[in-house]
């Protein structure tokens, strides 16, 4: 059975409970500092499934209100482009 400490919060990054709760001990106050220490927030979906999640750790673990967490900045994905649109070159 799956204790509390391995469920996966941020499943594009494979980021669990505990490295969250690693990176509050650490000093981790914010979703944008949780997401730096553990990447939890980076993958495809861009936190959109795990940043509410985070900040109510957060919240808890530093007996805070939800209201109080700093939400973390939104960035848009980068996604791939051919190099030959940078050099201008045509195909």
């Amino acid at each position: 059975m799956v204790g509390d400490e391995d469920i996966v919060i941020c499943r594009c990054e494979e980021v669990d409970r505990s490295e969250i709760l690693r990176a509050i001990e650490e000093g981790a106050r914010t979703v944008d500092g949780v997401k730096r220490r553990t990447r939890a927030g980076m993958g495809l979906c861009q936190g959109k499934t795990c940043r509410r999640i985070v900040a109510r750790i957060i919240a808890k673990e530093t007996n805070q209100r939800i209201e109080e967490i700093m939400p973390s900045r939104y960035r848009p994905p980068v996604r791939p482009i051919a190099l030959g649109i940078l050099t201008n070159e045509k195909k």
